[in-house]
């Protein structure tokens, strides 16, 4: 696992690309970067995995609102600006709705169309050559111990319909910066968070195939074992760590 210093994070501002983050999502994360560098002790692995260009998804599994905050970091890092989709509803926030359209960022409505229709933006980004990300599981996990829950079928539909690699990452420490239902950060010791992506899931076999329940299920399934195998070698990685 690779640390990251604050003076290696601090030195991050000026490499990590610019060009098509909008002003409002550019501000968002000039304004955000200090905190990490400051109260963040990140650990990062497996951003080779992340191709340089061409569309991909990222996918993330879910433990807390800064979570956006760790995979927005780690895409930079893996020299991509990610398109984040997310629900809809945050566009209809104040100052938050800048962000989400300077940064060309992906609106879900959820419920109200085809999911199809509603991953039509996502498809056509990622058809682009755009680097997307999500978070299959669509909400906090509820398992009580952290573990990735079963996921939404989202990620699978659009990466197997854009015919785009799908890079599974594993996010842990997150839950202690900000634990789900609280408002207040917790800064201070710093925290440590880590985040590990792993190859492409491979989907090969899945791709060209008509976007059955099953064919879907299969796919979302692959993922989530991806991360979650990940996530399991954080988290032992922390035990030995600790018992050494």
């Amino acid at each position: 696992m690779v640390g990251v210093t604050p003076l290696e994070l601090a030195a991050w501002t000026w490499k990590m690309p610019r060009r098509g983050r909008g002003f409002w999502f550019s501000l968002a994360i000039d304004v955000l970067w200090p905190f990490v560098v400051l109260f963040v002790r990140l650990r990062v692995r497996g951003r080779q995995h992340v191709p340089g260009n061409g569309g991909v998804v990222l996918a993330f599994n879910h433990l807390s609102n800064t979570d956006p905050i760790a995979a927005v970091v780690f895409a930079l890092m893996s020299n991509r600006v990610p398109r984040v989709l997310a629900k809809a509803s945050l566009w209809r926030v104040p100052v938050v709705n800048r962000v989400m359209r300077s940064g060309g960022h992906i609106p879900v409505e959820r419920g109200t169309v085809k999911a199809a229709e509603a991953l039509r933006p996502a498809v056509e980004a990622l058809e682009a050559g755009k680097c997307v990300m999500a978070f299959p599981e669509g909400t906090f996990t509820s398992d009580p111990d952290g573990w990735p829950m079963k996921g939404k079928t989202g990620v699978a539909r659009m990466a197997l319909a854009a015919g785009v690699p799908v890079v599974p990452v594993a996010v842990w420490g997150t839950q202690d910066v900000l634990p789900q239902g609280s408002v207040l950060l917790r800064l201070l010791p710093r925290k440590r968070v880590d985040v590990v992506a792993g190859a492409p899931v491979d989907l090969s076999d899945l791709q060209g195939r008509e976007l059955t329940a099953e064919v879907l299920d299969e796919a979302t399934g692959r993922v989530m074992d991806a991360i979650t195998t990940m996530l399991a070698g954080i988290r032992s990685g922390r035990a030995g760590s600790r018992s050494a």
